[in-house]
């Protein structure tokens, strides 16, 4: 009881300070040689003694440590708290760090739940295209659930014609021509009139840049576009936009003197 009764009133001993914040003693002595929570004071016995500015200064600590700062970014970061504006800036910085946070970890668990889909979707362990698709998901490309329909043989061409930024320069190339032919059509332009003829010579422009020119990818990938396992707003979007393309290339091609079709067969 002696020893208790030489608490100073408003100070705690590190174990009941431990105690009450869910840590151990071993952690404040550690924190207290970091020079991140010194003792207000010691006792006649040599004891740490803490008051409850400490208890707001450790729970600072622990906040940043629990965000994954080290010890010596949480050093730095420690903001004196000697008046209310500076324990409201102290709560406001952890409050933001916080849902940045969660923002973070938030997307995280977005992307390893669009992953699991894909890998289950795909009914068969293909490690090259799972690290394609997390690759994507990085990119925040939302078009990742198409290397799923490509083949193997097919993947390795996107692999060695397009790094990640031409990748996506190319996808929103296509999106943009996609919805230019929408455009076009809702315009009551012809597909066979100048501006039908334009846009189907930048479209088998892309198409070519794709393919490096090779036309016998062709067939492969008009198969997959008419899969019925693409994505339903995709399938929809680009059977509308068919309805002026195709019309559009069948007269280029007439007018060009071209049968790629033929040749990619043949």
């Amino acid at each position: 009881m002696e020893r208790y009764r030489a608490i100073p009133r408003g100070y705690m001993t590190a174990g009941a300070v431990a105690k009450k914040m869910g840590v151990t003693v071993r952690a404040l002595q550690h924190y207290d040689k970091e020079g991140l929570l010194p003792p207000s004071a010691m006792s006649e016995g040599g004891r740490r003694l803490y008051t409850d500015k400490d208890i707001i200064k450790l729970h600072q600590i622990l906040s940043l440590k629990h965000l994954g700062f080290s010890l010596d970014d949480i050093r730095d970061r420690l903001i004196p708290l000697d008046t209310p504006t500076d324990v409201a800036q102290v709560l406001s910085e952890q409050a933001s760090m916080i849902r940045d946070k969660i923002e973070s970890l938030t997307e995280s668990l977005s992307k390893i739940e669009a992953l699991k889909t894909e890998v289950l979707e795909m009914q068969t362990v293909d490690f090259r295209k799972y690290a394609d698709i997390i690759v994507n998901l990085e990119m925040k490309n939302s078009f990742y659930w198409l290397i799923k329909h490509f083949d193997s043989e097919t993947l390795d061409h996107i692999r060695t014609r397009f790094d990640k930024e031409s990748g996506i320069l190319f996808l929103q190339r296509f999106l943009h021509l996609q919805d230019e032919a929408l455009r076009l059509q809702a315009e009551g332009v012809s597909p066979e009139s100048q501006g039908g003829l334009q846009f189907a010579k930048a479209y088998w422009d892309l198409i070519m840049e794709f393919t490096g020119g090779d036309t016998a990818m062709l067939p492969k990938l008009i198969q997959m576009g008419q899969s019925d396992e693409l994505d339903q707003e995709w399938t929809q979007k680009q059977a509308r936009a068919n309805a002026f393309i195709e019309p559009a290339l069948e007269a280029y091609f007439s007018n060009a003197g071209i049968n790629p079709f033929q040749e990619a067969v043949t």
